[in-house]
């Protein structure tokens, strides 16, 4: 059985529309970067700890932790605190072309005697049955207008969205053009996790 550490409504549509089979199980941890941490260590670093939050729980299965971090100026931008943060992040992304990474983690089932020292990005192993990677897809924005960024804030799309914006939703029309793979703007790299399950045997 296939866990998916995570609330995210985005996360379980892609994995349904793959035929993936899952269960959900979210993960409560500190999403907070640490100083000084590279965007892709922390978007790594958050899929492992999520992953191995559910997985003390549910040890006879596979869990599998994502997460999402847009990058811009080597500044991480998570999900809003309110609408005036959404707006702000918004302007920062306003024409310009801006990183999305999703950090994987997936942990299989004979990893019983691993031991995870949290806050310090290490894991003690046994079995080969951790796989933690990560995907990045570079996204382009158009200029929004005061107006505009006003608006879409009110419709409150961005404010569970990391970046404070949701490519698959009314943001659409401002995203000309992206390099690299869609669904992993949308939240979860469907490829990659396909192919880390099939790797560990857990499909």
């Amino acid at each position: 059985m296939i866990v998916l550490a995570s609330a995210s409504p985005r996360r379980q549509e892609l994995l349904r529309n793959a035929g993936i089979p899952f269960t959900v199980q979210p993960a409560d941890i500190n999403e907070t970067p640490f100083a000084g941490e590279s965007p892709r260590d922390c978007a790594e670093r958050l899929a492992l700890e999520k992953a191995v939050a559910v997985f003390r729980s549910r040890p006879q299965g596979y869990v599998l932790g994502a997460d999402t971090i847009v990058v811009v100026d080597d500044a991480i931008l998570g999900k809003p605190r309110d609408a005036a943060d959404a707006g702000r992040m918004l302007r920062i992304l306003s024409g310009r072309t801006h990183a999305v990474i999703t950090g994987v983690c997936l942990v299989g089932k004979k990893v019983v005697s691993g031991e995870w020292l949290m806050g310090t990005n290490a894991a003690r192993i046994e079995d080969p049955g951790l796989r933690i990677a990560s995907e990045t897809t570079l996204v382009t924005m158009s200029s929004l207008s005061a107006d505009e960024i006003r608006d879409y804030v009110a419709t409150g799309e961005p404010m569970d969205k990391a970046g404070a914006y949701a490519i698959q939703g009314i943001a659409s029309r401002w995203i000309p053009r992206i390099e690299g793979d869609y669904s992993n703007v949308v939240g979860l790299p469907v490829a990659l996790v396909y192919s880390m399950l099939l790797d560990r045997g857990a499909i």
